[in-house]
């Protein structure tokens, strides 16, 4: 990497502006956070945790039952807040609503089920116990502001925590409103805060501050990795959520048809932002001419518009500096195979974009985070397996076949922590979430997900006569 030149130091904004990705215009401006702000919520979350902790299990299950009712009851404000600071479809903003939902709720059903032990030993009677860890903080992204918070969020306050949580700069409003819902339900004063700021700043205060005593964070790898060493030097646990490039992998005897139809959802959802987003297509080399036959009219019958519309498949980029780093990679000049059709004027808008390519170009290694595939040949099975895993990352992927063993032999070859055969399914609140490789560590959703929140303590009783 080449250096840069210095440039002089500039003023932390004292607050960030919500833009509009589909019309540009300023929707709200939140104050931005300082480090006094975290010190001032760490003591804050600190004393409302150690009476949430004491409640009984089922009080505690309870509330958050509570919690995930009203959200329910106002998923329609929450969709249309999500659709106004992130531009998603509105279709996609509802689900994202009732999956945090679904997720209080689930997390609910496992505060009464978060056990200790006991275990045989010689001359006494061992107990182990499942302890909340105290204060969590969960650093969330712009991508998914609504659901990703709550992946977080809503394990964390089962196990008996308090969270803090900083959306990203872009996306706050969804979080705020989640925050002033838990209030309304009952959750105590204190125990969920959001803290919107910069990274740099806010995320920063959260990740070194002694009284936080763990870190989620779902973004980029680079950032990812500098969070964990800056949780390294006080030994505190993270769970870290990053970036993929994910293989799409279709065989000759796969359902071509259906593989076609369905390739364009799996990386133009959410406009390509998506880091489980199956952006690296890899097809068998007999029947590659094909698939790109069928593969054509499906990109272009993706539909990119209005995020108000219900008929609406993919929406606007995040920002204008999001549009940017996608055209630094695919210049909307650029030859490409396939290439859909976007609005003009105010949005930021990209098409949907296929590129047949070297498995060795950028656009095939590094992770565009837009609407950009790229299709790839492979000869046999050994072939696909060391395209699919020649990556840095190993989070999501797709295996299209009608042979059930290959199938097999295929989801234990590909190094990924998600995969789906003949579908591109990769996230569900009741199964476990995470990556290989640089795609992350420790695992969100799913049935352990209360314990990532947990210390388990260990308790031997003599029952040894005492003399």
């Amino acid at each position: 990497m080449s250096e840069q030149p210095e440039q002089p130091e500039q003023p932390e904004p004292h607050e960030h502006r919500v833009i509009n990705p589909t019309t540009e215009e300023l929707v709200a401006t939140v104050p931005a956070s300082t480090a006094q702000d975290v010190d001032a919520a760490v003591v804050r979350a600190s004393s409302a945790q150690r009476g949430w902790a004491a409640l009984a299990p089922g009080e505690r299950a309870r509330l958050l039952r509570r919690f995930a009712l009203t959200v329910d009851e106002h998923r329609e404000e929450l969709a249309q807040l999500e659709v106004t600071e992130a531009g998603h479809p509105i279709g996609n903003a509802r689900w994202e609503a009732g999956n945090v939902r679904d997720l209080l709720d689930y997390a609910a059903g496992g505060v009464e089920r978060l056990t200790g032990s006991q275990i045989p030993v010689s001359g006494g009677v061992n107990l182990t116990f499942t302890e909340p860890l105290g204060v969590v903080a969960v650093i969330a992204p712009w991508n998914f502001p609504m659901p990703i918070a709550a992946w977080g969020t809503a394990p964390a306050l089962a196990a008996g925590n308090a969270v803090l949580l900083k959306p990203a700069e872009t996306t706050p409003l969804t979080a705020l409103r989640l925050a002033e819902l838990a209030l309304a339900a009952g959750l105590p004063e204190g125990l969920f805060q959001v803290l919107p700021g910069a990274g740099p700043v806010a995320g920063n205060a959260l990740v070194e501050h002694p009284g936080v005593a763990k870190v989620v964070f779902t973004g980029s790898t680079a950032v990812g990795k500098e969070i964990m060493a800056k949780c390294a030097a006080q030994v505190k646990r993270v769970t870290l959520e990053l970036g993929g490039k994910s293989p799409n992998i279709v065989f000759a005897d796969a359902d071509l048809e259906r593989a076609a139809a369905a390739a364009p959802g799996s990386f133009l959802d959410n406009t390509g932002q998506d880091c489980c987003a199956r952006s690296r297509i890899l097809v068998q080399a007999r029947v590659y001419d094909r698939f790109m036959e069928l593969l054509e009219p499906a990109v272009r019958g993706f539909r990119c518009g209005d995020p108000t519309d219900p008929d609406t498949g993919m929406g606007p980029l995040i920002s204008a500096a999001q549009r940017e780093r996608v055209r630094s990679y695919v210049p909307e000049d650029f030859p490409a195979a396939i290439r859909g059709e976007a609005p003009k004027g105010a949005g930021f808008w990209y098409p949907a974009t296929v590129l047949e390519g070297d498995p060795r170009d950028r656009t095939a290694v590094e992770e565009i985070f837009g609407p950009v595939a790229v299709v790839l040949p492979f000869d046999d099975e050994a072939d696909a397996v060391r395209l699919a895993n020649d990556t840095a990352y190993g989070l999501s992927g797709s295996i299209w076949t009608r042979d059930t063993a290959r199938a097999l032999r295929m989801s234990q070859a590909v190094a990924a922590g998600n995969l789906s055969v003949n579908s591109h399914s990769s996230v569900r609140y009741s199964t476990p979430f995470g990556g290989y490789k640089q795609s992350g560590l420790g695992r969100e959703l799913g049935p352990d997900a209360l314990a990532a929140f947990t210390e388990t303590k260990n308790v031997f009783l003599s029952t040894e006569e005492q003399q």
